[in-house]
């Protein structure tokens, strides 16, 4: 298989997991906005049932609320260091230990899908798997189409359990938007692949390999990742809601657990998620080298001719931000390039998580902290 040596990565092209504007007008900036404040008005908002979020400077929290209810008709607030499912965020987690093992010359970015789980290859789960590579697989442009999908699993199955396998299969028949590494589409399937890919090389489940790797070392100690049934979240916590298709809601606190995995299944709070993005942005996970090699093949779309000239995707300018959310809930962290000022922000929901009025109001918020007018 062909290795990507660390000492040959200095010269790749550079894109940070969490990217923002040079943050030098943060450390000009006399002072933040008031998060308790900002978070009672977000919580206001008829989308929103619960919201908790805190606020980082150089790693020390400056500032934490909670605002709303932990339940959809009350149960009290959310305590402000709650846990809480962190979505997607759990993908960077998966880079990270996949970039350990490039590191550790276990694995190579452009090594095949079909060497690496012959399975997929044998079994036809996984069309063109000799095709695809490591790479294309944590930048979605393998091709493969994401079974988290209304139309391949029931979202209000909480108790099937689907093995990683058994949900990749699910993708077998239905058709490719592309090529390998000639688009992009999105698909937790990638992820999948990439956890069982850990397992596979490593002999570990992806949950101890990311508390070996990172959580232990990070001292994250109220971070996990379940594996098995229940999977709840530990401790009081908010209770996120989906709407059915008669728009009913239903409370989606459970989640069936086979729907998280390497993809994102990670449970953390405010504090842990900020140690965690922080040692990202520095060199406590990845060296620079690790980054560059990284990065160098994500994928660039072309500016939405939609778009507003001018149109600025950073909060304030310069702060940029990573984004879980499914079935219930939304997790958000906002941070400069270098993480010395961050904002994690947990939203339990009343409405679906792809619902278009959530983004402006979190955005809203986000400024009244890291940007207040005035």
């Amino acid at each position: 298989m062909n290795r990507v040596a660390t000492a040959g990565l200095a010269g790749l092209a550079c894109v940070m997991l969490t990217v923002s504007l040079s943050p030098a007008a943060t450390a000009g900036r006399a002072r933040f906005g008031d998060v308790q404040s900002a978070l009672g008005e977000l919580a206001r908002s008829q989308e929103v049932v619960g919201a908790i979020g805190a606020l980082y400077v150089d790693g020390r929290k400056v500032g934490k609320g909670s605002a709303g209810t932990r339940l959809l008709n009350g149960g009290g607030r959310i305590p402000a260091g709650a846990r809480f499912r962190i979505g997607s965020q759990t993908k960077s987690m998966t880079q990270v230990a996949i970039m350990k093992l490039v590191t550790e010359n276990r694995l190579g970015l452009d090594d095949k899908l079909a060497d690496l789980l012959p399975e997929v290859a044998e079994k036809d789960l996984v069309k063109l798997a000799d095709q695809i590579t490591v790479e294309q697989l944590i930048h979605h442009t393998s091709g493969i189409p994401n079974w988290y999908t209304a139309e391949l699993v029931d979202f209000f199955d909480f108790d099937t359990y689907y093995s990683p396998m058994e949900l990749i299969a699910k993708t077998a028949d239905v058709p490719r938007p592309f090529a390998p590494g000639q688009g992009y589409a999105y698909s937790n399937t990638n992820y999948f692949l990439l956890g069982l890919i850990i397992e596979r090389l490593t002999g570990h489940s992806v949950a101890a390999e990311f508390s070996e790797r990172f959580f232990k070392p990070l001292r994250m100690r109220d971070t996990y990742l379940p594996v098995k049934a229940p999977g709840g979240i530990k401790g009081p916590h908010g209770h996120g809601y989906h709407p059915d298709e008669k728009g009913k809601l239903h409370d989606f606190d459970r989640l069936n657990v086979s729907f998280g995995y390497a993809a994102g299944g990670v449970i953390s709070t405010t504090d842990d998620l900020s140690t965690f993005h922080r040692a990202l942005a520095g060199d406590d996970l990845l060296s620079k080298a690790e980054k560059d090699a990284l990065n160098a093949g994500r994928w660039r779309p072309e500016p939405s001719p939609s778009a507003p000239p001018g149109a600025d995707p950073r909060v304030c300018g310069e702060y940029t931000s990573i984004k879980g959310g499914s079935t219930g809930f939304n997790a958000i962290t906002y941070s400069s390039r270098d993480a010395k000022v961050q904002f994690v922000v947990s939203l339990t929901l009343g409405t679906s998580h792809t619902d278009p009025a959530l983004d402006p109001k979190v955005r809203k918020a986000a400024e009244a902290i890291l940007c207040p007018a005035g």
